[in-house]
């Protein structure tokens, strides 16, 4: 099973995005430039912050958080920054480490933010900005969700260290079931604001909202996000992240695979049409992998003289570990690698960045779904298999 990150608001940990400074010239926003021209200003107040308390400005830019402007807080814990962005962007707003914020910026916004200087990433409040409190949406989703997912993840290795298999699959039933409700309700926050680069960014990262597993979806956001606001780094982002999810996506013909199993033969994908085939990308150093093929034996064994069959293969680079682990596990199916690890001919025709992943295809040989785990790809199977 999977585990998310339990606290999604960290967005340096969200996005493995780090801090940097630019240079002088460009990093911070003059007073004379607000005067010139619009700009923003946030007007805020914290309650439990000395005088003095320092507040940090950064934008995003690309996977790093670059320094814009630092405000100083007053007696009542006020502060207020001014300055102009060449257009709307996502800013984070930080005391420390375990303090911060995200907001949205452009040269309309008159942002009022109020909050606990102790706990801001759970007790603030934004106004004056409807992408600002979007994004306070989003994030209280992320942390709930992430709180509900941690607590099905300790009882889940509390029964796996019991050895209670039924109780097991009972908690991975639950976790996909809060990872698709948390999927749910940021879709519907998305669906409400289509042309906010809130929604391109939610959209552009798969730990808030897949878009290889969302991609109809995410696809009609970018075409309505490309007429809205097509000179948007947030929404060229999210169309270039599509682009290599397109030829993959759920309702395409399969791109065929030609690789040779363990014995030297060279097996197509194309070759097991006619059947239901889980593609499935995994590898013996993968322990995430190893813990769901228990899934995939029982779903195989169930469904395997109906049309059913599975094609399995390895991002290994070393053959006696990928056949050690296939006869370890029981995985009595077809397997192939080209044992190049994430060089992979097969891995990167289908955009593979992470396993295990896998894609059900159809007699026809289309994508019908993709990355289904534990009971959700025997529930699909019944679906589709009487």
């Amino acid at each position: 099973m999977k585990y998310p990150m339990t606290s999604l608001f960290l967005v340096a940990s969200l996005l493995g995005v780090s801090s940097a400074c630019s240079d002088a010239a460009s990093s911070t926003s003059s007073a004379a430039e607000t005067a010139a021209g619009p700009g923003y200003e946030i007007s805020g107040q914290l309650r439990n912050a000395a005088a003095g308390t320092k507040v940090y400005l950064a934008e995003l830019n690309g996977n790093q958080f670059v320094s814009r402007d630092t405000a100083t807080t007053d007696a009542q814990g006020r502060f207020t920054l001014k300055g102009s962005t060449p257009e709307a962007a996502l800013y984070q707003l930080k005391l420390d480490e375990q303090n911060q914020v995200l907001v949205s910026l452009d040269n309309k916004t008159k942002l009022q933010l109020t909050g606990d200087a102790k706990r801001l990433n759970e007790d603030y409040t934004v106004k004056g900005s409807k992408d600002s409190e979007m994004l306070q949406q989003l994030v209280r989703q992320l942390n709930t969700s992430g709180r509900q997912a941690q607590g099905v993840m300790q009882r889940y290795q509390n029964n796996a260290q019991a050895g209670r298999q039924d109780s097991m699959q009972a908690l991975e039933a639950k976790f996909y079931a809060v990872q698709g409700q948390k999927t749910a309700a940021l879709k519907r926050l998305i669906k409400a604001n289509p042309t906010s680069v809130v929604s391109a960014f939610a959209l552009s990262d798969p730990q808030i909202v897949n878009p290889d597993e969302n991609f109809g979806f995410a696809d009609s956001v970018a075409t309505q996000l490309k007429k809205a606001q097509p000179n948007s780094r947030y929404t060229k982002a999210l169309v270039q992240a599509l682009e290599p999810l397109r030829k993959t996506a759920v309702g395409t013909i399969a791109p065929d695979i030609n690789l040779t199993d363990p014995s030297g033969k060279t097996v197509a994908l194309s070759s097991l049409r006619g059947q239901y085939v889980l593609l499935d990308f995994w590898a013996s150093w993968c322990g995430p992998c190893r813990q769901e093929n228990p899934n995939v034996v029982k779903t195989y064994q169930q469904y395997k003289n109906k049309k059913f069959t599975i094609y399995g293969v390895s991002l290994d680079q070393d053959k006696g570990k990928w056949e050690k682990a296939i006869q370890a596990d029981g995985l009595t199916w077809t397997h192939v690698s080209d044992l190049k690890g994430w060089q992979s001919a097969a891995g990167q025709a289908y955009g593979i960045q992470s396993i295990p992943m896998n894609f059900l295809l159809d007699p026809q040989g289309r994508i019908i779904a993709k990355n289904l785990r534990g009971a959700t790809l025997a529930a699909e199977l019944a679906k589709r298999i009487k």
